[in-house]
């Protein structure tokens, strides 16, 4: 619990912002520029709460646990879904390919649906964000018929008929 305290409002804003993230991935807000940017970052990297990837850092064990949180494990039943060898899913949707929207109705239109655990993990969203956008604009503004089932373990499968 002491690590609590020797946060900042900065460096607590992102950590658990990074937390409620699916990846983990620390986004800075936009507020937040030049050199205190540079120095919460600084900061959070050398105490070893995150770390660099490729365009950006992500949160660490340790990060979890400065913020009092673990890091969550994904079921190893789900896997992710991916948009760009889909593309025949797509046909007669009017959907751009690659964008989130597309992902989403691919991870839709496979025989075994999705479940809203793999339809976040395709997009990067929240729960209510992938029922919103099932329910505005896949079965409203599209006029996709997407049903839902539950599975045997009780988990709700979104699938397009």
């Amino acid at each position: 619990m002491d690590a609590l305290l020797k946060l900042s409002p900065a460096q607590s804003l992102l950590l658990r912002g990074a937390a409620r993230r699916a990846d983990g991935r620390v986004i800075p807000p936009g507020t937040l520029r030049g050199g205190a940017r540079l120095k919460v970052l600084t900061a959070l990297l050398q105490r070893g709460w995150i770390e660099p990837v490729d365009d950006g850092h992500v949160l660490t064990d340790t990060g979890y646990a400065a913020i009092g949180q673990q890091r969550p494990v994904p079921p190893d039943d789900v896997q992710p879904v991916d948009a760009t060898d889909d593309l025949q899913l797509l046909e007669g949707i009017p959907v751009r390919p690659g964008t989130k929207l597309a992902a989403l109705v691919v991870a839709l239109r496979r025989p075994q649906g999705a479940t809203c655990l793999q339809l976040m993990l395709a997009t990067g969203w929240q729960p209510h964000t992938v029922r919103g956008a099932i329910s505005g604009m896949l079965r409203k503004k599209l006029g996709l018929n997407v049903v839902l089932a539950h599975n045997d373990t009780g988990e709700r499968v979104y699938r397009v008929v």
